[in-house]
């Protein structure tokens, strides 16, 4: 039986999903996938794998978060303070 970790890893290999699709996928909470997904980061490293992050991008005003360390969602953009962003999406090369 596979963990959840790695169950993420196998569908992020597969294709590049965000983290709403592998929760639907993984039955878990998306709360847990930010969790998990920052443990996967550590992980695969040593295997000369990486974590590829399609950053967030604001709705309103198309500010792309390219900075942004952190792998949960932002609560606002900072340019124009509205909350309406496109999720980020991952995917493991």
């Amino acid at each position: 039986m596979s963990t959840i970790r790695q169950k993420m890893i196998l569908a992020l290999e597969e294709k590049q999903m965000t983290a709403k699709e592998l929760s639907k996928e993984l039955k878990v909470s998306e709360k847990d996938i930010y969790t998990h997904l920052s443990h996967i980061q550590k992980t695969i490293k040593p295997q000369k794998k990486k974590l590829l992050v399609e950053p967030f991008q604001c709705l309103v005003c198309d500010f792309v978060f390219k900075e942004r360390k952190r792998l949960t969602r932002p609560g606002r953009c900072p340019e124009c303070k509205q909350g309406h962003i496109s999720p980020a999406a991952y995917q493991i090369k």
